[in-house]
């Protein structure tokens, strides 16, 4: 039997959104520790000695930016939804050059772009397309009723908000390797929720970042520009690797889970093509559920 269920706030993000700030705060967060700076529409905490997450929990997608920090340089992993001055936090936070690498090209993680010098990227029509902005149409609904809780920041003007152009100065693959000075960061090239995502290991320390490829809510396969077979593939690598890390820090929610959400992960699309998985129809797409996180799949795409 399926059950139906359509968002009336925030829709084609799964079911039972509306009202999401209910949840907030999440106590995962309380066992880091908290970092003043200078944005109020920020978080920011320390995960490690070298690992900042800098939190937006104001809007729908609680979208989470990581700065690592090397010995000669820092790399910022997604710079946010371009609400609050990313640019502000980053000061705040370390004196080093900073280079910025977006997990993939969705407004929500290229909000802070066009704040830095040096940005890295893939060499994908999809990517080159994000570089040059989007209209206030494109994102206007993601301030919209339902989808904001937290007071905007003063002098943030939501009626001309849009995604900023910016440069990609570096492209970056399959294999890439960011030397910020004792510690190394190499790319994985998971497409699936995106046409560019990536993800991030560092293998001395056993870490992997995620961005968008795995987080513990909805995970999108539906969205312009997603594709679930390519996505299968990604979820199948980052099982494979479920032995080689210890930290998997994610983009949305909550910042760290267990490397063994990963051979969930990898299972859950296996389930999903095999007919197994049970779901229902949110926003007419299918959303198959596996506790900590789902899948939203096009109805038409299995068929």
């Amino acid at each position: 039997m399926i059950d139906t269920h359509d968002n009336v706030q925030v829709e084609n993000r799964g079911a039972g959104k509306d009202n999401w700030w209910d949840a907030l705060p999440r106590p995962e967060w309380a066992q880091y520790e908290s970092v003043r700076q200078p944005e109020v529409w920020f978080e920011v905490y320390r995960i490690r000695e070298d690992v900042f997450a800098i939190y937006e929990p104001g809007q729908f997608e609680e979208v989470i930016s990581f700065l690592i920090i090397g010995s000669d340089r820092a790399l910022l992993f997604d710079s946010g939804l371009g609400i609050g001055n990313m640019r502000a936090v980053i000061d705040s936070l370390t004196d080093l050059d900073v280079i910025v690498l977006n997990s993939h090209t969705h407004y929500d993680h290229i909000g802070g772009n066009h704040q830095f010098e040096q940005i890295l990227g893939r060499d994908t029509e999809w990517t080159q397309s994000r570089e040059t902005g989007s209209t206030h149409e494109d994102v206007a609904d993601f301030l919209a009723a339902g989808w904001v809780w937290k007071d905007l920041p003063a002098g943030f003007d939501a009626a001309t908000y849009r995604s900023q152009p910016f440069t990609i100065s570096t492209i970056v693959s399959e294999g890439y390797e960011i030397d910020l000075g004792g510690r190394v960061l190499e790319v994985l090239e998971t497409p699936g929720h995106a046409p560019d995502a990536l993800c991030l290991i560092d293998r001395e320390n056993r870490v992997l970042f995620t961005g968008d490829t795995f987080y513990l809510a909805p995970l999108y396969t539906h969205l312009e520009g997603s594709d679930f077979w390519h996505y299968r593939r990604s979820a199948a690598r980052l099982a494979g690797l479920a032995g080689e890390v210890d930290h998997v820090m994610t983009a949305h929610n909550v910042p760290v889970v267990e490397s063994t959400y990963l051979t969930k992960l990898g299972d859950a699309f296996d389930t999903i093509v095999a007919g197994r998985g049970t779901y229902v129809l949110t926003d007419g797409n299918r959303e198959y559920d596996f506790g900590d996180f789902s899948v939203i799949v096009r109805a038409d795409v299995l068929n």
